[in-house]
């Protein structure tokens, strides 16, 4: 049995409350009385322009937009999916569960103030939630980008104190709970360093250094192509680089492909689509710097930037890759056929790419992409062909060059790029499109419903088509005859990859 000096030494809950709440005043109270140089015409601003994430909006705005590389988009995104997290889980939970008041203003010069005073309870401070909050999700996603916005979500959880709205326990709890809002995300939704490294099989291919038997050729009107010729040069010195327009892009790649001892392309998936069959045909590795506004091949293969693509010239580091083929060709039944890296579809997307590319030069690829969508999703009637010797009305069939991990019909990333299969998928013709379209979107990669299936096939065939009905394939878009036969070339391309560390 404990004694009665022992039981008294054990501080009770109503005790400890007391004296936390003793030291939290504390320190505000001494964060209110000293002078902080430079921080009175800073701090309260940063204060008011976090108010309902709009600093943290603009920061991923910016990132996106001028970081120039998948990753930096995908930190932005990140981060500001992080943030929706935390705020959610802080308005919907935390808010209520502690009803504390706000700090007595007394002690804070009148200048600190926030001219609106917030109305809510202190505990937890939301702006230090979400501030912790896209801060982590960005640096989850990326370093470097992290290491940049750090700095400024600690200024705004420490301008909450300063400007005396909350007390330091708030802020501190509330960056905790923004902090794990960061990480239970990156449990539901994987960062791209977690993802497991695509089946890659190593290829043979001649070390570059300096980029030394290498031809470069860039299509002057692609997404960024222009600006990454000039790093290409720069980190290359010793590589040819030959920048043309979409029209002389062919005789281009052919004269580059028997010049060199590798073939490089700066551009998007339909550039790089004409040199890998270039490629293929004369047996050269292919080197791809990406270039244009989505660059899926390139960054499935895991090269994102100019410096992944040096590191694998100078190492000779290469993959192979399976080549999607399908016949008639886009130049009729007695052409060559077509090929594709990513994906070949009839119905929907191929509207869709028609649409996107009609309005982007005149309102810019993203805006000209969501106008698209919006068009195809209005629907008009279903496609009529005979897939696999059934006829059937189709509003959408998807035919992926290896298995798209992201669910539904559009592309996603691919784990394995040499896997000998076709991953198809059809979203079947009726009323509503729009709704048959988002459910082939939520519905798993490999599932059987009403509205959409999904198999993996080595070859696809398509009959009964009305010959001038539009496909597309890696962002290009030709029109059909009758019948399209679809199938690989498996590990037939060679392309230049860095290896996973």
């Amino acid at each position: 049995m404990s004694s009665p000096s022992n039981a008294s030494s054990v501080p009770s809950p109503t005790g400890l409350r007391t004296w936390l709440h003793r030291r939290d005043l504390a320190v505000f109270r001494s964060v209110a009385g000293r002078h902080w140089p430079g921080a009175g015409p800073v701090l309260p601003r940063l204060s008011r322009s976090a108010d309902h994430g709009l600093l943290w909006f603009g920061a991923a705005a910016g990132m996106a937009v001028l970081g120039g590389s998948a990753r930096a988009r995908r930190a932005a995104l990140r981060g500001v999916v992080s943030l929706a997290v935390a705020s959610a889980a802080i308005n919907t939970v935390g808010k209520g569960a502690v009803r504390r008041e706000r700090p007595v203003l007394d002690a804070v010069p009148v200048i600190r103030r926030l001219t609106r005073q917030p109305f809510t309870t202190s505990f937890p401070s939301g702006h230090a939630a979400s501030a912790a909050a896209f801060a982590t999700g960005v640096a989850l996603e990326s370093k470097g980008w992290g290491a940049a916005v750090a700095p400024l979500a600690l200024a705004v959880a420490a301008s909450r104190v300063y400007t005396g709205v909350h007390y330091p326990s708030d802020v501190v709890a509330g960056a905790a709970l923004g902090i794990g809002a960061a990480f239970a995300l990156r449990g539901v939704v994987p960062t791209r360093g977690q993802l497991p490294a695509p089946g890659r099989p190593p290829a043979h291919a001649p070390a570059l250094p300096g980029g030394r038997g290498l031809v470069v050729v860039v299509n002057q009107e692609s997404g960024s192509a222009t600006a990454t010729a000039s790093l290409v040069r720069d980190s290359l010195p010793l590589a040819e680089v030959v920048e043309c327009a979409p029209g002389e892009l062919s005789a281009e790649l052919e004269k580059a492909a028997g010049q060199g001892h590798a073939l490089g392309i700066c551009g998007g998936d339909g550039t790089v689509n004409s040199a890998a069959a270039v490629a293929a045909a004369h047996r050269v590795p292919l080197a791809v710097f990406p270039g244009g506004t989505l660059n899926h091949f390139a960054y499935d293969l895991g090269i994102e930037t100019v410096d992944d693509v040096c590191a694998a010239l100078a190492a000779g580091d290469a993959v192979r890759v399976d080549l999607g083929r399908f016949r008639p060709g886009p130049d009729g039944p007695t052409g060559a056929p077509g090929y594709f890296l990513n994906a070949f579809s009839l119905g929907a997307y191929p509207e869709l790419v028609r649409t996107r590319e009609h309005w982007a030069p005149r309102i810019g690829g993203w805006p000209a992409g969501v106008l698209a969508a919006l068009h195809v999703l209005r629907g008009d009637r279903p496609l009529e062909a005979e897939l696999q010797g059934e006829r059937r009305p189709l509003w959408l069939l998807f035919v992926g060059n290896g298995l798209f991990r992201r669910v539904g019909p559009a592309p996603g990333r691919r784990h394995n790029l040499a896997d000998g299969l076709l991953d198809v998928r059809a979203v079947h013709g009726g009323r509503t499109p729009g709704l048959r379209l988002l459910a082939a979107a939520v519905a798993g990669p490999l599932t059987r419903s009403p509205v959409h299936a999904a198999v993996r096939l080595r070859r696809v065939r398509i009959a009964g088509l009305t010959p001038g009905t539009p496909y597309a394939y890696d962002g290009e878009v030709a029109h059909s005859q009758r019948e399209l036969v679809i199938d690989k070339l498996p590990e037939a391309l060679t392309v230049y990859c860095p290896m996973p560390v």
